[in-house]
């Protein structure tokens, strides 16, 4: 798999607490050039970005990020205001404590809620991998597949750990055919890139891949 080919897998992400407007741009600037996904970046950002990317590329961004314990009507607020603002795909964050609680029903019809927010927009889940068991993340794959999402996502790249080779595979294995997979955190090569790519991940969430390219 060439590198241009993964790139268009890349969503070009800039998520930090100090990103700037001038960050942003550049952000949006490689993007562009390399022709990757879309950009990640803070919803405070997404009005400023869409207005300068225009048609050129998608804008993602992020809603309950990082710690996904935000009420569903903040979380929709969220949403419908990044939606206001332009914005092409929603990353939301579900509530880890639900999972723990074992308040599935719950998490399945937040996931539905911004659903209905995002309409035709793209939404993506984040589970958060690092902190759940094997037995929690199957039982997410599946209140996904159900929810009417269009992503699982791995990991927001906040807490202890980020995307790895046995999750994607996981995923893979369990979540419904019309649901894909975004591995996100921790994703520093092409060669680890490829490797997600090839165990079932449609998409990339990094900043690396197009640093590296840059450098190349």
């Amino acid at each position: 798999m060439d590198r241009q080919e993964i790139l268009k897998k890349v969503d070009h992400t800039l998520l930090a607490q100090t990103a700037t407007w001038e960050e942003i741009k550049e952000i949006c600037d490689d993007a562009i050039k390399y022709q990757t996904a879309s950009i990640c970046i803070p919803p405070s950002y997404v009005k400023e970005a869409k207005a300068y990317v225009q048609d050129q590329m998608a804008v993602c961004t992020v809603i309950g990020f990082p710690n996904g314990y935000n009420t569903t009507a903040v979380k929709k607020a969220e949403t419908e205001d990044a939606l206001k603002n332009g914005a092409d795909e929603i990353d939301m964050v579900i509530n880890i404590g639900w999972v723990k609680d074992k308040k599935f029903a719950q998490i399945e019809e937040e996931i539905r809620t911004l659903k209905k927010a995002c309409g035709t927009k793209i939404l993506k889940v984040i589970i958060e991998t690092c902190l759940l068991t094997e037995e929690e993340k199957i039982q997410l794959c599946e209140i996904v597949t159900v929810s009417g999402a269009d992503y699982i996502k791995t990991s927001t790249g906040f807490s202890t750990a980020g995307a790895t080779p046995v999750d994607i595979a996981l995923f893979a294995k369990h979540v419904g055919k019309d649901i894909k997979i975004k591995a996100a955190g921790g994703i520093s090569s092409f060669e680890d890139a490829e490797e997600f790519v090839r165990l079932g991940a449609d998409r990339l969430g990094t900043s690396r891949l197009v640093k590296i390219q840059k450098e190349s």
